[in-house]
Formats: C-alpha cells, sequence, structure tokens
C-alpha cells in the first residue's frame, strides 16, 4: 500500500460508524458579518463543542476501539501538550482501558486538570531538557502500554477526518475548506474526506507563522522541523509532520499558510465576540487565514473548522495586553 493510502475514506466511513452516539456531532455556525467581511458564505465546524472540548475525541475513540483484548488491559501511553491527553483520557475512561499520559510541564492548568478529571495518570516533563517521544517509549517498554501517537496513526487520522465529512454532509459542496495544522492529523483527515465528497473543493492548511514546519515542507517537499516553537497556539508546537501525515499532506492538500501571533489573538477575540463562543488559539488558525484575508476568496462557499476551545482563562491578561 502507498503511503497516501495508508488512509482511506472507506476508514473514515468506519470511524464515522464508530463514532455515532458517542461523539458530539458538531454544529456548524454562520455569521452575516463574516459573510459581508469576506463576501462569501462561511461555515465554521465548530470542534470546540466536541467532547474534551476539541476535534482530537474523535481520533483517540476511534483508535482506542480498535486496540486487542490484550493492549486495553495493559493499558495505553500517549503524549500531548493537551488536546489529544484529554481526548484519550476520557475515551480510556469510557472503553475501561487505562491511560497514561506524558504532558509538558508547561501546558495549560486547564488542560492539566481536565486530563487528570478524566482518570489518566499524567506525567509531566521540562521541554527543554526531555524529548517527549524517548520518555514515552522508555515507559511504554517498562509498563507494556500501547503508545497512541497525537496524529500520526492511520486510526487517529480517520477519526479526525469524520469532521469534514459531516460539514459537507450538513452543508453540501464547498470551494475552500480551511483546517489548522499541528501535526497534520485533522488537515489530512479532513483532506481525505473532502476530497472525496467535494472533489473540486480547495483544501488549504494553516499554522502559526513561528511554527512554520509543515507550511515549509509542504512547499519544499522535504520535511523539516522546528523545536519548541514559541506561539500561543500550543496545539501547533508539533516539531514537524509525521511519517504518515507528511505523504497525505502533499498528496491531498493544495496549499499551505501562515498566521502571525497577532492575527491569531485578533481572530480569537473577533470569535469570542461576534459568534458568542469560546474558540482557543490554535482553533482559530484557519479562521484566521481567512478573516485577516491570507487566503482570499469571494463569492465562495468556504468551511473553517474550529479546532478547539479549552483556553486557559488565567491567561487572558496576557493575551489581551
Amino acid at each position: 500500500m502507498s503511503q497516501f493510502n495508508c488512509v482511506t475514506f472507506t476508514d473514515i466511513e468506519t470511524a464515522a460508524k464508530h463514532l455515532a452516539g458517542v461523539a458530539h456531532r458538531t454544529p456548524v455556525m454562520t455569521s452575516k458579518t463574516v459573510n459581508q467581511r469576506t463576501n462569501s458564505q462561511v461555515f465554521f465546524k465548530c470542534e470546540n463543542f466536541q467532547r474534551t472540548g476539541s476535534f482530537k475525541f474523535r481520533g483517540a475513540y476511534n483508535a482506542l476501539l480498535q486496540l486487542s483484548n490484550e493492549q486495553k488491559q495493559k493499558g495505553v501511553i500517549a503524549f500531548s501538550s493537551g488536546n489529544h491527553a484529554q481526548a484519550i483520557a476520557l475515551a480510556g475512561n469510557l472503553l475501561n482501558i487505562p491511560t497514561t499520559i506524558v504532558m509538558p510541564d508547561d501546558a495549560p492548568i486547564v488542560k492539566q486538570s481536565a486530563t487528570r478529571g478524566y482518570g489518566a495518570e499524567v506525567i509531566l516533563y521540562n521541554r527543554k531538557t526531555t524529548n517527549r517521544e524517548e520518555l514515552t517509549q522508555s515507559l511504554a517498554q517498562d509498563r507494556g502500554f500501547t503508545i497512541i501517537p497525537p496524529y500520526d496513526h492511520p486510526q487517529i487520522i480517520a477519526g479526525q477526518g469524520t469532521a469534514a465529512k459531516e460539514l459537507i454532509e450538513e452543508v453540501g459542496g464547498l470551494d475552500l475548506l480551511l483546517v489548522c495544522c499541528g501535526g497534520g492529523g485533522l488537515l489530512s483527515g479532513s483532506a481525505i474526506a473532502t476530497k472525496t465528497l467535494a472533489p473540486n473543493c480547495k483544501i488549504i492548511g494553516v499554522e502559526p507563522e513561528r511554527a512554520d514546519d509543515a507550511t515549509r515542507s509542504f512547499h519544499s517537499k522535504t520535511l523539516h522541523t522546528v523545536t519548541n516553537p514559541d506561539t500561543i497556539a500550543d496545539g501547533a508546537r508539533t516539531p514537524s509532520l509525521g511519517k504518515i501525515t507528511f505523504p497525505l499532506v502533499l498528496n491531498y492538500v493544495d496549499d499551505m499558510v501562515t498566521v502571525s501571533e497577532e492575527a491569531i489573538v485578533r481572530t480569537m477575540f473577533f470569535l469570542w465576540e461576534r459568534l458568542k463562543i469560546v474558540v482557543e488559539p490554535t482553533g482559530v488558525l484557519a479562521a484566521s487565514a481567512l478573516l485577516e484575508g491570507v487566503v482570499k476568496a469571494s463569492e465562495a462557499r468556504i468551511g473553517v473548522i474550529i479546532s478547539g476551545g479549552n483556553v486557559d482563562l488565567t491567561q487572558l491578561g496576557k493575551l489581551n495586553s
């Protein structure tokens, strides 16, 4: 099987069946103000209303459900700055699978607390001195855990792709779909679903300027990495696209762009004020590219995936300074 056939639309359809009645079918919101500002019809797929507050629950539940009985009994381990952590913890709770999460010690307290609240053991590490993949691998070997990575996993990708599938099923064909990008799980899954259901739709991934490894990788066709980028969008601090997601992004995605830190903050406050929804910095990357004019379209039907809403409210003062 070629690298970009390791996840297919059939896998996304299977994931949708697994998630039916478990994951929320999240709302699609529109805004007259946004439509006037962009001279287009814009549809926001609001994954901030998903269980655990982000799209990550889709992939986590789909992956854990398909483990062997032995793997389920021994438990799983994952590394995450927060949203994948919460998703794995809740999925494990629902499926009675023990979960251990390796999290950076500077991860938002709201995400650490929620992860523990769903029943996971949380092991903290220092980003500057510890490689999270190596720590996770060591713990998995010692304790017999199965590693569930945050994005570079076929069943994770298939689960994430159900968000775009739902969006297109609800609103119909799109001319453009904008998706945030960290490690590329949501982007590649959404792209596979979209190219099947709306083949003429252009798909654009969006990253922070300060964490632009996927954008550089896309345009150079060579995998680039970034180390602990200093961006407010903590969900996009991934070091690189994965061995699975990189070929999928190259094959299915039409373009990659970046947005500034200032644009991320402006868009976050705009969506809070106009759509009356709580969205986290990573969650507004796709919307920011559209509303800040990085991506220009007119008289188009545009889908925007809002990926999450887990905001650390204690940091609001810093965001607005």
